[in-house]
């Protein structure tokens, strides 16, 4: 043989070896496998100490620490093999200047609230954090320095200014004092606003979350006497992010409103105070002795004040702020995916906090790094997604989802041409798993949390989540909403049921504005936060020792989330199931119907009677506000447009969930490309580019934070608010705009129908 036929000879054999070690190679990892090697990559310790280094300082927007903490977020995702960067916007973000708050009259006149929080002994970082935390203060309230009488207004709700009416007093030209709770915070001074008050205190009664829930820290986990709440009151439910910039990128060039043009900045000054300061103000009024359901656990006698020819308490409250735009860093990390690079699956969770952070956002922030960790690991050992995965970690979400809004009006575009589902996570504590999102990921969420096992128990999340809510739905007083959620739950058969998205964290610019699903995860019930809600105790000691010892339950967050992330990522076929979306759609029809019923009855009984004269019999002639205004003539609305549009979404998403079971593993690659290529947009047919009354930012028909709930969600907002507000023509209107957007969202069903079945 010669040398030639020897040397061809060799290589033949070589490209022989190749070709038999190609086919020995072993298969890809089972989805079971893949995730077992994710779990054990989650370390609760790590986790730990990555909390306590991002909660070592005060991280507020433009603090030193928080642009500390975003440089070393996004040095982490490299280290781990993510390609990250930072990207940063240029926001209004005022910070106060001066504030002050005393009695000027009444009992103890001459006080002046602290506006500080003191260190707590044995709490280092309360120790470190106070020098440089923010006062008493909310963001986006109105500058002011006034003085006026005081009146306490319960919770600052919409019936509790009827309440106050009744009682013949107004609070045109008053500072208020309302409680935390019931109704989200900037709804409160916003209120208050709008019945001609002067300026508005917002303090934490210890009935809500402190004393009376529990001990107070640090012998528990409630608020201590000197503990308040700062936050956010700019009015969201118009719109969220920027109030310079709303419906495009706060970047460094844009075109931005005149500060007095912006509409969701308050006009009247507001501070938050803490229940010690709380007590000396409501002790200083007089007047009636405020309704049973307004006493809180303070202990005084609770009056409203306010009562025309009394002398009562004055208050001068005076605010001044730096209105200077700050800078956000929002760190985006990217796995590039292998097959389809331009659909991402996007997660996200904020790093900033109101002072040190630890429980809200940082627990989650740290199981968002502990799942960006493991895929890393994943990855260099030969594991890469099909999808592309997107990690963010927001910057500016506490002022009012600044970073996630900014850069959801920046990437508008090229986020609906790619965005598959945008999953969030925010606070974390010990206990059960709880969903909230698009209904056709319903079956998908609880197939998650079949497959993730609770460290307290042993049985999955699901389970015990299902305990749960079977438990509450036995409770004697428990609403129709828990008895419909038990019952689900106590089915087996059936899936959990995911609660409606409003807002109040980072999905809502994704979900409300651009159209992509959105699902927001979280575990809680056991573990207790809410006492230091947005205060300097919100620390690594408080959470470590009463929200999640051990960090468990931050660490189930990321083997939950980081499942969700992966099998959408990896599948094949989509994982939504549209049946669940169309039976929502119809309870929510239901709900609607049963409300318009509701409110002709309610306009009828005021009618029968206003004719009667029982209002003028039973009038309390120390009231002066006399009978109510007649209600508006209620109309039988026409629904059948909405009963059409949802009886054709039924029978479209049964049809394509039939398809998908009965074709979907035959499909070809080509048949599975086109099929993504309709269903990544549908949820955009749920938008109406006229958007929601008053507020067109908003433009989902079918999910939209409440008007007067704040954070709380309104489902088929447009009709569902005009009915509740009288707005009858405008219901007419949403109606037809509702069905439109739905009619749209099965017509692209059927679209997806036809090539699952081949057509």
């Amino acid at each position: 043989m010669t040398n030639r036929v020897r040397f061809a000879a060799l290589m033949s054999a070589c490209a022989l070896g190749a070709v038999s070690t190609a086919w020995a190679a072993p298969p890809p990892p089972s989805q079971k496998d893949l995730e077992a090697r994710f779990d054990a990559q989650i370390n609760p310790a790590e986790m730990g100490a990555w909390l306590k280094l991002l909660s070592a300082e005060p991280n507020h927007v433009g603090s030193p620490h928080d642009k500390a903490n975003a440089d070393w977020i996004a040095a982490q995702l490299k280290s781990w093999g993510w390609d990250a960067r930072i990207e940063m916007f240029w926001v209004l973000y005022p910070t106060p200047i001066s504030e002050a708050l005393e009695l000027v009259s009444g009992p103890g006149a001459g006080f002046k609230a602290t506006l500080q929080e003191p260190p707590i002994p044995g709490d280092e970082s309360s120790l470190r954090g106070q020098a440089t935390a923010l006062p008493a203060y909310v963001a986006f309230q109105g500058d002011g320095d006034v003085t006026a009488p005081l009146v306490y207004v319960n919770y600052g709700m919409p019936a509790d200014y009827d309440a106050l009416q009744r009682l013949g007093i107004s609070v045109k030209g008053k500072i208020v004092i309302a409680r935390y709770g019931q109704g989200w915070r900037g709804l409160k001074p916003k209120l208050a606003q709008d019945h001609g008050a002067a300026g508005c205190i917002i303090y934490s009664d210890p009935r809500d979350d402190g004393y009376s829930t529990d001990d107070v820290y640090p012998k528990g986990a409630a608020r201590p006497p000197h503990g308040f709440q700062r936050g956010s009151v700019a009015d969201m439910t118009l719109y969220p992010g920027d109030p310079l910039t709303p419906g495009i990128g706060a970047t460094k060039d844009a075109k931005r409103l005149d500060r007095k043009d912006a509409p969701t900045i308050l006009k009247i000054p507001t501070l938050p105070i803490s229940y010690a300061d709380a007590q000396v103000l409501l002790g200083a009024l007089d007047g009636p002795v405020a309704p049973p359901a307004w006493r809180g656990s303070l202990p005084i006698t609770y009056h409203t004040g306010g009562q025309e020819g009394a002398s009562g308490a004055q208050v001068r409250l005076a605010v001044k702020s730096d209105w200077s735009l700050k800078p956000l860093y929002d760190v985006i990390g990217v796995l590039k995916g292998r097959e389809k690079p331009d659909e991402w699956v996007i997660r996200g969770n904020h790093h900033d906090g109101w002072v040190m952070g630890a429980s809200d956002p940082l627990s989650g922030q740290i199981a968002l790094l502990a799942e960006a960790k493991a895929m890393g690991v994943l990855e260099k050992s030969g594991w890469r997604p099909k999808r592309t995965i997107v990690y963010t970690s927001w910057d500016g979400e506490e002022p009012m989802l600044l970073g996630s809004t900014e850069w959801a009006e920046t990437h508008a575009d090229e986020l609906k041409a790619k965005g598959v589902v945008y999953i969030n996570s925010d606070s974390n504590a010990r206990g059960f798993f709880r969903a909230e999102g698009s209904h056709d990921f319903q079956h998908f969420v609880t197939q998650v949390a079949n497959d993730v096992q609770d460290p307290e128990t042993g049985v999955s999340v699901a389970q015990r989540a299902r305990a749960r809510l079977a438990v509450s739905a036995s409770d004697p007083g428990a609403n129709e909403e828990t008895r419909a959620l038990g019952r689900a739950a106590a089915d087996p058969t059936k899936d959990l049921l995911l609660g409606p998205l409003g807002s109040g964290s980072d999905y809502s610019a994704y979900l409300q504005h651009l159209g992509l699903p959105a699902i927001d995860v979280g575990y809680g019930g056991e573990g207790e936060s809410g006492g230091v809600y947005h205060s300097l105790y919100d620390d690594y000691e408080h959470h470590s020792r009463f929200v999640d010892p051990g960090f468990v339950y931050d660490a189930t967050l990321a083997k939950t989330v980081g499942r969700m992330v992966m099998r959408v990522a990896d599948a094949d076929l989509p994982v939504q199931r549209y049946g669940d979306f169309a039976d929502t759609v119809g309870r929510y029809l239901d709900e609607v119907k049963k409300l318009a019923d509701a409110k002709r009855d309610e306009a009828a009984a005021q009618a029968k009677l206003l004719a009667s004269g029982a209002y003028k019999l039973a009038a309390d002639p120390t009231i002066s506000s006399g009978p109510p205004t007649p209600f508006e003539a209620s109309p039988r609305l026409d629904f059948g447009p909405l009963e059409g549009a949802v009886a054709r979404l039924k029978t479209s998403a049964a049809g394509f969930d039939g398809a998908l079971s009965a074709n979907g593993e035959g499909l070809s690659k080509a048949q599975r490309d086109r099929l993504d290529a309709v269903i990544r947009p549908l949820d955009q047919t749920l938008l109406r580019e006229e958007g929601l009354p008053f507020r067109p930012w908003y433009k989902n028909m079918v999910y939209a934070p409440g008007r007067f709930t704040g954070y709380g969600a309104k489902t088929l907002p447009g009709v569902r608010e005009a009915i509740e507000e009288r707005r009858f023509a405008d219901a007419v209107t949403y109606v037809a705009l509702t069905a439109q957007a739905l009619n749209a969202y099965a017509g692209q069903l059927d679209r997806a129908t036809a090539i699952v079945n081949g057509r």
